[in-house]
């Protein structure tokens, strides 16, 4: 009995003392603690999630043996691996500022960043045409870097962690976030935020997760870039799916588990596709809302967003601004004559007619009846005018198919950098007026502000 005791407790200290010491040769890493699903300590102090799995893979086939550094956040363990205490960094993008002191393999896993807002948010098409709007990120993300460079018209808020991101779009504290397409998906989900929502996406800003290892270690960088190369697309995948999956604890009541499991493996097998769906339905309500049903032209209601898009570029590249309205010539004739459906089939044909004759820059917008505005960047009064004046000439040789040539009129505005930004428009209506009392068929340029 002495016998089996005295093993039993040796083997307890054996165990202890190996759970206790760093194995011989290992590398030490820092992690962000507290990002699911990508990556977070549990209860037993294991590194886990989807970078955990996919960095033990690199490491193994690399023939290397990791050592967790514990920190409190990631701030810390970015300060630690800046002064030497981690040897690398599990999972993070690259940046200019992180240059300085990691080396970065290539991609681990690309992931899609999207912005969140509210259910009632608009879609969010520019970030640049928001205005005094509040995006929340946590501390540490390279994306605040970039984003601040980028988007000066944005107010930054940095919170302590993801979730804390989220709850500051939903409680408004915050407008909007930017995060990862797998960690939105997965914390909205799991975390009840169901009154947020995906808004949009900015084209260039992808997460990009790499490994980095301080500078001092060239040969661990060159051994892990060649395990994060053998990686398979399959094989991430699979780790991914296996992380975004639901899990369950199994109560007592085995009846209601059956039927707990059902429900759960029927959201799963359908959240792939009804995320995709929303985003389908996301597209479309934005097209519809700035389309005119009947030419497919840009509306009126979208000219405000895109006006204040250009007019901050032109005012950014200190560049001229041009409108140039146009009317179709004795419209109320054609729908007397001819009937209404044959009016719209003209308004139908004059839009195409636009599409094809103006140029690739300009924005074409049913402006409302039987008028048409194309909004003209970095074009100046002289530029406009010719565009104008060629627009009127080819509509008077079309064949619009009325048994009689069908003519336009057109004015002119412009807005010069320093101008006033709401007299271009009172001035391109007063030029269209012009031109039609003296006679159609001719385009009339506005003068410039303060000129007689």
């Amino acid at each position: 009995m002495n016998k089996w005791l005295a093993l039993l407790v040796l083997g307890l200290f054996s165990t202890h003392g190996q759970a206790q010491a760093p194995p011989p040769g290992a590398v030490s890493f820092c992690v962000d603690p507290d990002w699911p699903p990508f990556e977070h300590i549990d209860a037993h102090g294991q590194h886990v999630g989807i970078a955990a799995d996919l960095l033990k893979l690199a490491a193994q086939r690399s023939g290397i043996t990791l050592q967790l550094v514990p920190t409190k956040d990631w701030d810390d363990s970015l300060a630690a691996s800046q002064a030497g205490r981690c040897q690398l960094m599990s999972f993070l993008n690259q940046s200019p500022k992180r240059d300085a002191w990691l080396l970065f393999t290539n991609p681990v896993l690309v992931d899609e960043n999207v912005l969140i807002t509210r259910e009632e948010h608009a879609f969010v098409s520019d970030l640049a045409a928001l205005s005094n709007e509040t995006l929340v990120l946590p501390k540490g993300t390279s994306v605040e870097e970039r984003l601040r460079h980028d988007y000066p018209n944005l107010k930054i808020l940095l919170v302590d962690s993801e979730a804390l991101a989220f709850k500051a779009v939903s409680e408004r504290q915050a407008d909007l976030t930017m995060r990862s397409l797998i960690v939105a998906a997965d914390t909205i989900k799991g975390q009840g935020w169901f009154n947020l929502k995906i808004a949009g996406q900015v084209p260039g800003y992808g997460n990009k997760l790499r490994i980095g290892v301080i500078k001092t270690q060239p040969a661990l960088h060159e051994r892990l870039s060649q395990g994060v190369a053998s990686i398979t697309p399959q094989e991430r995948k699979a780790i991914v799916d296996k992380h975004v999956a639901i899990k369950m604890v199994a109560p007592f009541d085995y009846r209601l588990l059956g039927w707990l499991s059902a429900i759960w493996i029927a959201i799963l097998l359908t959240s792939a596709y009804w995320i995709r769906r929303l985003r389908q339905v996301n597209a479309e309500l934005k097209r519809l809302s700035q389309t005119d049903a009947l030419t497919g032209l840009r509306n009126r209601t979208h000219f405000e967003v895109l006006y204040e898009h250009e007019l901050a570029r032109s005012r950014r590249q200190n560049q001229a601004l041009s409108v140039v309205l146009v009317d179709i010539d004795f419209f109320k004739r054609i729908n007397d004559e001819f009937g209404h459906p044959t009016g719209d089939r003209v308004l139908i044909e004059v839009a195409a007619f636009l599409r094809e004759t103006a140029r690739g820059v300009d924005h074409i917008l049913r402006w409302g009846g039987e008028e048409f505005l194309l909004l003209c960047p970095a074009t100046s009064g002289v530029q406009a005018q010719r565009l104008a004046e060629r627009l009127v000439q080819a509509a008077s040789q079309h064949d619009f198919k009325l048994g009689r040539p069908l003519t336009l009129s057109a004015g002119v505005a412009t807005l010069e950098p320093g101008d006033p930004s709401g007299h271009m428009f009172e001035q391109v209506d007063a030029a269209l007026y012009q031109a039609k009392t003296q006679g159609r068929n001719r385009v009339v340029t506005a003068p410039a502000p303060g000129v007689a």
